[in-house]
């Protein structure tokens, strides 16, 4: 494929798989994601046990582990993949999509970061994720084991480890200790 020719959702669905390649595709720009380190791998297993469960117990939803493609936009198509996703009962359509890639953003991406992860490729997920819809996304830092949480790009909050994360309003009624997620 030529520089200027933009990959389509189909064809990164049609990509080989192994060799521990992982793809996003952005604006049509195919980009390579490094396998991430056991830290981030850890964070993500604590998040999907602490989030899954309750989302399940509670019956809000759907939860979707890392590495779920949801397609955000077409014409240049963006396939974004999430640590974690949740999408509210309230917007699971009636029949399961036929597509790959689930069409649309989920309520809630969460994002964990790695060590080789940059600012600006951070701030450029986020910005995607509630462009598309998403109601929150977190920023799960696990060095300075933070969880950024944005609500729109100039509502933000941090919470810290001695603090609780809570999902209201868009997984409502969790809570747990920040410092939970990083044990």
């Amino acid at each position: 494929m030529s520089s200027t020719t933009a990959f389509t959702a189909d064809q990164l669905l049609a990509l080989p798989t192994g060799m521990g390649k992982r793809y996003e595709l952005v604006l049509g720009e195919l980009r390579v994601m490094s396998p991430s380190g056991w830290r981030h791998g850890a964070v993500v297993g604590n998040l999907d046990s602490l989030l899954a469960s309750f989302i399940r117990t509670h019956d809000l939803g759907r939860g979707f582990g890392a590495e779920t493609g949801f397609l955000l936009q077409r014409k240049p198509d963006t396939v974004r993949a999430p640590d974690f996703a949740f999408i509210s009962n309230a917007h699971l359509p009636k029949t399961e999509p036929k597509e790959a890639f689930w069409p649309g953003a989920p309520d809630l991406a969460v994002e964990v970061l790695s060590p080789d992860d940059r600012k600006r490729e951070v701030k450029e997920k986020v910005n995607a994720w509630l462009s598309a819809g998403c109601a929150a996304v977190w920023v799960v830092d696990p060095e300075l084991q933070t969880v950024t949480i944005y609500q729109s790009p100039t509502n933000v909050q941090v919470k810290k480890a001695g603090e609780t994360l809570t999902g209201d309003p868009v997984v409502p009624g969790f809570s747990c200790p920040v410092a939970e997620l990083f044990r």
